[in-house]
């Protein structure tokens, strides 16, 4: 029964590409759409169909884990880019509204993300082990959106003139007291006190990030300027004269929001600037994928425009920018997963084959969802009066 009803599902799900099914009794069935990416799937365990039907991010991601789920070729390149268009086409389907109303019915408590459960969900990803991370990110472990103002650019620069765009959007002044909430393993403190003259206090709950981020300090003469402290953001005193966050407003929660641009407010001093840096929709707001909230990022959510700005409104602070990036983060992804690749066999040292697998999914799943659904960056320049900032861009590009 299950087989038939997902064959029937697929019949008007496949809008673009092909798909060639075998399903777990040997039986191959194919549909097609229009021109598009071609994906060979076989189905190894009977249950599937129905989980595929009942939760199909989770029993996908966990069946392609498992090795219960094998990809033709064991091209995942292809079938996240295959699922990802025929996804933008599928907001008619009864089947998938249903899909998506029930995860939005926990959508309050998935994000719900308190001082004690958000230390939780940043060491489920975090605090994973540090030789992890250096096979696939920049040499300064920047863990976001990388900036291809060329695109001939190296991933290392690219981060590099990621760090500089935002530091010229924080118009910075020697001496100036910086907050980097969520400052991940410290390269953007580092640089403002480098670059710019900045003293920094960067904040983080995971403690191998602020094991990392203390040394670097120590080894680059920059104790003196930064101080790294293991602390939620909602915990921090006093006020400053910038604040910068890149990357960990995607991990708040939407219950937090309004708490969130508050505490930016309140840390802000008269004259100060915030540079909010987070992945966004271009889409009304929405879910995350249950796969991703168990095994990547739980409490994690990619917030739309609007629900930002509802609770930016509110706080009292001035938008003074908003800038788009759209295909920077598919392109940071797509190198991401080259150098993962080619070292992979030292990922699976450090964890195991399923773990290979995972991390794959994951960063291919990521980079087609900035290619076909509409997932961008926003930057929310923020301050609390009209003249903290210049009054056209041009600043950012001068010199």
């Amino acid at each position: 029964m299950w087989d038939k009803i997902l064959t029937r599902v697929l019949r008007g799900f496949v809008k673009v590409g092909a798909l060639d099914l075998t399903l777990p009794d040997g039986m191959r069935q194919q549909f097609r759409g229009d021109a598009g990416p071609e994906v060979q799937i076989t189905l190894h365990d009977a249950d599937l169909p129905r989980k595929l039907l009942l939760t199909p991010d989770m029993a996908l991601g966990e069946g392609y884990m498992n090795g219960r789920i094998t990809l033709g070729d064991d091209d995942v390149h292809r079938l996240h880019d295959f699922i990802s268009r025929n996804l933008d086409c599928a907001d008619d389907m009864p089947w998938h509204r249903v899909i998506q109303a029930t995860r939005a019915a926990r959508r309050r408590f998935d994000q719900w993300n308190p001082a004690q459960r958000a230390r939780a969900n940043v060491a489920h990803h975090y605090d994973l082990s540090a030789r992890l991370y250096d096979l696939f990110l920049d040499e300064d472990r920047q863990y976001s959106c990388a900036y291809f103002s060329r695109p001939d650019m190296t991933l290392d620069q690219a981060q590099a003139a990621k760090k500089a765009h935002i530091g010229r959007k924080l118009c910075l002044e020697p001496g100036m007291r910086v907050f980097d909430i969520g400052c991940g393993w410290g390269g953007m403190a580092l640089t403002l006190a480098r670059d710019f003259g900045a003293e920094v206090l960067g904040v983080t709950l995971s403690t191998a990030q602020l094991t990392y981020a203390r040394q670097r300090a120590e080894a680059a003469g920059l104790s003196g300027k930064v101080r790294f402290e293991l602390m939620d953001y909602r915990d921090v005193t006093g006020q400053f004269d910038r604040i910068v966050s890149v990357g960990m407003f995607e991990h708040v929660g939407v219950p937090h929001y309004r708490q969130y641009f508050d505490c930016v407010h309140d840390r802000l001093t008269a004259d100060g600037v915030a540079l909010i840096h987070t992945i966004g929709r271009a889409t009304p707001p929405g879910t995350t994928s249950p796969w991703i909230t168990r095994y990547i990022f739980p409490g994690g959510y990619v917030p739309a425009l609007s629900e930002m700005a509802t609770a930016v409104e509110k706080s009292g602070l001035y938008p003074m920018d908003v800038e788009v990036w759209r295909l920077h983060y598919a392109e940071t992804l797509s190198r991401w997963y080259d150098r993962f690749m080619a070292r992979a066999d030292e990922a699976a040292t450090l964890y195991d084959e399923r773990f290979v697998r995972m991390w794959r999914y994951y960063l291919k799943a990521s980079e087609m969802a900035f290619r076909n659904t509409r997932q961008l960056v926003f930057q929310y320049q923020l301050a609390k009066h009209p003249d903290s900032v210049p009054l056209t861009r041009d600043y950012l590009y001068r010199g």
